[in-house]
Parts: structure tokens; sequence; C-alpha cells
């Protein structure tokens, strides 16, 4: 293990100083080398020191304060690691402070410089702050630190310095003192408070991916159904959304949120179910959700709290892949007004909806006409998409037309702490750079405050809401700036020179718009609008299928799908495969052929409905496709019924048809909302007509009556028979009459004509309003009531 060095403080006069660090820069260098190596091996051990600068790994761990007073010590703690194949002896750590940094750009230099570079880097602070290591064997580790009073530092003039801790040793192949390993950072140097500081905006993103699905429970409360309990692991204590609550409530930020994410932390803390295969099962992180919304919204009281439209829709995708197709845009405003009433439901808080919020700030005249649309009059940009040609950083906001006022981050700051900040190296290395980046602004241009936005990553990770934090803890003095909320920041008067020309869509990055979502993504969410404007209609608690399923559609257009098509593609088609369940829950029962035997009948037919709501605003439309052969509602070939079905249950409507001539007549049923938009699936089945003609009547009368006279003949003759039966038995001739009508018989007539259908209330009608009953077709050889 390295030990510390602290060393007794040192005071020299500020003009020792600049003849030091002068003389080091120009001496340095050849002198050692005189000394190691003799006159004629300078030249190459240069070289060798430049190209073997990368041997050793040096990490900076952490460096307090980041932003020194005078009378503070300077602290750097880190590891080195030797990666070269040879053991480093007398190896020594040493602190390397630059020159005064005077621009951005120098800045960024700094930052992307990675090997030692002779004269560029300065000498070593002293002997007395080092390190010693013996010997460090290759792949192996150490950790050091060195502490040095801020005053020996020699930090003249405000401003940013470079601040570099390297290692020096040799090898055996190369047995000469020369730097092994070299990391840079910057140190801030303001120890007093700048007389105009920079008005600074820091955007605290609330946002996450999609979450819950448009499933439901049958039950009153709609029971909620989650992907998974990702989410829950996202608002556990240390998750990332835990984190960023905790982190943020002690800091002057804009809260910016996605009403989408407090709207499924609310359906969270109640009953909810959770995707297990083809089934689900009950949640259980309730007290999680409920915690972590109570922590929320005590954060967020008497802050600023932006609320972006619900689900954050990709503003850029839908300017150049959606607004073409129709109903895209309709979606964004209904968006923005769910957004206010969520968050005031749930926080407690009027948030801002005059914000619209593009992935990376990226700009063009589209995605600011979309923007718009939505009811957006501001448009959080980035200062990489509307460029400026200034030698200094111009206030945030700016008008570019159409009473539109664009809101532009500042793109070094914004990107600061989206690499990996797990690494503690990494870290420090991008708060120092921050903080930095933060003070050269500000001495751009002293005399003249500005107003600097912020718009950091939209899902910053734990760690790098970590850094974010750090760096904005090390402001709160408020040497150089100062805090300012995103309102008033957008309210700020505009810099004059700032550029206002919002460029052309074919300058938005193509990095970029290869992320966006395809037109067949708002293709199928035109679909599913469709399907489901259809299906509302017709339902008597329309709400319980139009809110889930339109949030679930305004997920579909969320941002958070970029770089994940196939999970969007997944959700889209899990949102239209249940809508349609849904919709076909109301459906008409199957019928087998049937046979109508007569002039005259009724032919049922059954409307299924398996919702657990009532069904409204229908129609049964039954169409003949031989009018001539079997007509419908007196001589029509077509007829039709309103449908009014309560949840769970099925009724059969009838519909009076007249025969005129025998065959097959096929039959077509549809359902229809009451606007004449088909509903379903039409029900196609086959009529059997078996009239008995006039014909046939004459030949059944014919032979009745041939019955008729036999019988007549059969009793005369009877009677002739028994007459003289009776004329032998008295030869006096008693007189005998014949009655016409035998004993006991009984006058009847007979009348011909059409058979009528019974009356609709006889038990042999099926029942109008029943159970659910089934919904398989009905048995062969049906008969039709007559």
């Amino acid at each position: 293990m390295a030990e510390s060095a602290d060393f007794q403080e040192m005071n020299p006069s500020p003009a020792r100083r600049w003849l030091r660090r002068t003389a080091s820069l120009i001496l340095g260098v050849p002198l050692v080398a005189g000394l190691l190596c003799g006159p004629a091996a300078p030249a190459a051990h240069a070289a060798d020191n430049a190209s073997d600068s990368s041997a050793v790994d040096v990490s900076l761990d952490t460096l307090t304060p980041t932003a020194p007073g005078k009378s503070d010590t300077l602290t750097i703690s880190g590891t080195v690691i030797n990666k070269g194949k040879q053991t480093i002896t007398d190896a020594e750590i040493d602190l390397r402070v630059g020159p005064r940094l005077d621009s951005r750009a120098a800045i960024d230099r700094v930052a992307q410089r990675t090997s030692f570079a002779p004269g560029t880097d300065a000498s070593p602070v002293g002997d007395k702050y080092t390190v010693k290591i013996s010997k460090l064997v290759s792949n192996i580790g150490r950790d050091f630190k060195l502490s040095i009073p801020v005053e020996e530092l020699e930090l003249d003039e405000d401003g940013v310095y470079q601040l570099g801790v390297s290692l020096s040793g040799q090898t055996p192949d190369q047995p000469f003192s020369q730097v092994l390993g070299i990391e840079r950072t910057l140190l801030p140097w303001q120890p007093e408070a700048a007389e105009k500081k920079t008005q600074f905006t820091y955007l605290w993103p609330l946002i996450s991916s999609t979450h819950l699905t448009s499933e439901t429970g049958s039950d009153e409360q709609q029971t909620p159904v989650f992907e998974d309990e990702t989410l829950a692991t996202e608002l556990a204590p240390g998750g990332r959304l835990d984190q960023l609550v905790s982190l943020g409530r002690d800091l002057p930020v804009t809260w910016v949120v996605d009403p989408d994410l407090l709207a499924s932390v609310d359906a969270m803390t109640r009953n909810y179910r959770v995707k297990n295969g083809a089934t689900t099962v009950p949640g259980k992180n309730q007290a999680v959700a409920k915690r972590w919304l109570s922590t929320v919204e005590a954060a967020v009281q008497g802050r600023k709290v932006v609320a972006l439209p619900f689900a954050d829709p990709d503003l850029a995708s839908l300017a150049h892949r959606g607004k073409n197709i129709s109903g895209s845009l309709s979606h964004l405003q209904p968006a923005t007004k769910v957004a206010e009433t969520t968050v005031e439901t749930i926080l407690h808080v009027k948030p801002s909806i005059d914000f619209a919020w593009p992935v990376d700030g990226a700009i063009d005249s589209s995605i600011v006409d979309v923007a718009t649309s939505a009811g957006a009059h501001k448009v959080i940009a980035r200062s990489d998409s509307l460029r400026d040609d200034l030698p200094y950083t111009p206030s945030a906001a700016r008008p570019i037309g159409g009473g539109t006022t664009a809101v532009v981050a500042d793109e070094r700051l914004s990107t600061a702490f989206q690499g990996d900040m797990i690494k503690t190296g990494n870290s420090t290395l991008a708060v120092q750079e921050f903080l930095a980046q933060t003070l050269a602004v500000t001495l751009q241009a002293p005399a003249n405050q500005r107003s600097i936005v912020v718009a950091p990553q939209r899902i910053p990770s734990a760690s790098q809401a970590q850094s974010m934090a750090r760096a904005l803890q090390a402001l709160e003095a408020q040497r150089w700036t100062q805090p300012l909320d995103l309102v008033a920041a957008a309210g700020a008067k505009p810099d004059g020179n700032a550029a206002t020309k919002v460029p052309g869509t074919s300058r938005y990055p193509q990095q970029l718009r290869r992320q966006e979502l395809p037109p067949q993504a708002f293709r199928d969410i035109r679909n599913t609008q469709n399907t489901l404007d259809n299906f509302k209609v017709i339902l008597t608690a329309q709400d319980r299928v139009e809110t889930p399923f339109g949030r679930a559609i305004d997920r579909e257009m969320s941002t958070s799908w970029r770089g994940n098509p196939a999970g969007a593609q997944l959700y889209r088609n899990g949102v239209r495969a249940y809508l349609q369940s849904l919709t076909e829950e109301v459906q008409l029962i199957e019928k087998s052929a049937i046979t109508l035997s007569g002039r005259s009948a009724t032919i049922p037919v059954t409307v299924q409905n398996r919702l657990v709501q009532g069904i409204d605003r229908l129609v049964l439309r039954l169409t003949s496709d031989n009018a001539t052969r079997l007509n419908l509602d007196h001589d029509k070939a077509t007829a039709q019924q309103p449908i009014k079905v309560e949840g769970g249950h099925s009724q059969s409507v009838k519909f009076a048809a007249a025969a005129n001539a025998n065959g097959p007549v096929q039959m077509t049923a549809q359902l229809f909302t009451e606007d004449g938009k088909p509903y379903g699936a039409p029900m196609k089945f086959t009529v059997k007509v078996s009239e008995i003609t006039p014909t046939v009547m004459l030949v059944i009368a014919g032979g009745v009556l041939l019955l008729v006279l036999a019988g007549v003949r059969m009793y005369t003759q009877r009677k002739r028979a028994a007459a003289r039966d009776v004329s032998a038995e008295d030869p006096e001739g008693t007189e005998v009459t014949e009655s016409t009508e035998p004993e006991g018989s009984q006058s009847s007539e007979s009348s011909e004509g059409d058979i009528s259908s019974p009356d609709p209330g006889q038990p042999s009608d099926p029942t109008p309003d029943t159970g659910p009953g089934s919904g398989d077709p009905s048995g062969t050889g049906e008969k039709v009531d007559r």
C-alpha cells in the first residue's frame, strides 16, 4: 500500500511561482535527461517516455474538495496497476499542475488526451508531495493517496487548471526513470464568489420504461396487470428510482416527470397482478410503491415540476415517420391533458405542461411543428442541434418563431455523465470536468450574466445519478453559479446574438434517426385505435375499456422504446391481440343449416355477450341472398333489429320470413354499430325451404273426396241390405224411415289456408334473453318456428 505524503506548507511569492512553472516547462525535460543519460541519449529517451506512458493504468478514485478554497488541502486517492509484463522499480507517483486553460475547447483537449506529452504536461510539484513505490509487479495494483495544501499548487488566477497524477519508474529493459502512466483531471479555481454568477438550471428526470399492460381484471376495481416486477426493483431502497428521489430532494433541480411512471406506481399501491407465462399472479410490492410515492410527493413540494405528455411520446418519430399516417398526431393533446391531471392527482402539485423534450434535444422544423401541435410553447433543445458561433455560451432561451421558445441546453454539460459511472475513477473525472466547464462558462464573459440549462439523459442509472448529485453538491457554495428553475430560465431575456434558426429535417442526426419507431408502428397504432373506437361505442361503461387502452396506445409511442424495436413490436402486438379478444366476446352464435316447411316462419339469430358489462347501440342485420325464394320483413331482402344485451347474457332475435319457392337460401347475419360500421365477422347459414304447394293440396283433397265417396257408398249399401232384411221379417210391410245422418255422427267443415307463425310468446319460442349459453353452432337438422 502506498503511503500518503503530507508535508509542511510553502508560500512563495506570485513572481517566484510564475518563474518556477515557466522554467519547469522549458528546462525540465532536457535537464533531467542530461543528468541521467548524458548528452547522446535524451532524444531517444524522450521518445520512449511518450510511447511507454500507458504501461501503467492510473485511476483517480477521489479528489476532495472538488472545488477547493484557499485554505483547503487537496487530497487525491486512487490506484496504479502495472499492465506491462516487466516489474517496475523505483516508482514514484507525482502530482503535476498544468497552466490555466483559457477556453472550453482547451478543457475538451485535456479530457481527450491519454498519453504523457513532454513539454505539455507540467513537471512534478516537488519531492515533498510524492508517493514512493519500490516495486510494482506486473498486473498488480497499489492504492495511493496524495495530500497537498492548495497554496502549494501555485494557482494564481481564477480559472480551470489541468491536474495530472503520473507514475515514473524503471524497467529491466529501460533502466532509467521515465513516465509510465498518467491520468489527468481538471481543477476549478474560484476561491471568491464571482460578481455575476451564471444562472444554472438542472433537469432531474423521473422517467422509466413501460411496465403496465393494457390488460385489467374483470372486477369492479379493474385490477391492473404488469409485465413483470422490474418497476418494483427500481422503486425498492437502493433502486434506480429510489436513488433519483433520495438524491434529488436535496438538490436545486427542476423535476421532469413522465406521468405514466406516476400512474404505474400508483396502480401498484393497490391490488395488482403480474404476468407469469400464460397466466398472472398477485403482485406483492404495494408497500414499496406507497413509500416511493410518499417520498416523491414530499420531494417536489415547493419545487417546479414539468410534466411531459403521458408516456413521453417520441416526438421525432412522430415528425419523421408518423405524421403522414392518419390519426397519429391526434394522441398528443389528450396525452398532455392526462399528464396534468395525473400529476395533480398523485403528487398534489400543479405541473407545467408547456414544455416538449425531443430525444437528446435534437430538433428540426418538423419536430418543432409536432411539439407545438401538442400544445407546447417551449421546446427543450441542445446546443449541438441549435449551434451558435459565438466566443461565449449564450443564454438558453431564444425565440424561434411562431410564439415558440427554444430552451437550448448545453451539450457538454448535458452529456457529462452518460458513460460508465460505476467505476469511481470515471465518476471522479466526470465530476471534475463538469465543474470545470461550468466555471469556464462563467469566466467567458464575466460581466455578462447568462442562464445555462442542463438536460441530462432521460433515464440515468443509479451510478450516473450519484455522479450528477455530487457535481451539483459541489456547486452549492454558489461561487460561480446560482440555481434557477426551468420555467424562469425559459422566460429569461434572450441573447440577440444567439442562433434562432431551426435546422432543416435533413440535419437531424442519422444515429438518432435509425432508432426511431418505424412507419409500421404508427399503422399498428392507427389500427388499434380504430378497433377501440368501433368497440367502445357499443359499451354501456366505455371508460372501463377506453382508459386502459387509450393509455396503452400512448405507451406504444413512448421514447423509451428507442433501442428496443423488438420489445416495442411485442408490446403493440399484445395490446392489439388483447383488444381483439375483448371485441370477440360479443358475437353471433353459429347456426347450422335449418329447414323451413311452409309459407312463413320466424328465423332466430342469437347474439352472445360474454363481457362483464352490457352492450347497446348495436343493430343485427339479416340478409337473404335470394329474396325471390325467401324474403324477410314483408318482401324485403334485408331486415334488422336493435340489440341490447346485459353482461354475461345472450339474446335471441327473431326475423319473420316468407317462402315463395322451394330450395336452399344462403342467409347472412351481421352486427353493425349505429353509424353503420360492421362489428365482428358475418355469420352465414343456409335455410332449406320445403313449402307445401297448391298442386299437392289438390291431390290431397282429391284423395280425401274419394275416401268420403267410398264411405257414403258403403253406408248406402249397408242401409239397403238392412231394409231388405226388415221386409222379409215383416211381411205386412212395416214402413222404415232412412235417416240421412248416422246416429251419433257430427257435421263438420274443413277449410284450407296458409300456415301462420305462432305468437312470439308461445313456449316453443327461444327465450329472448338468456344466460351466456354456449357459443357452439346449433345442431344439425334445426327447425325454424312456424
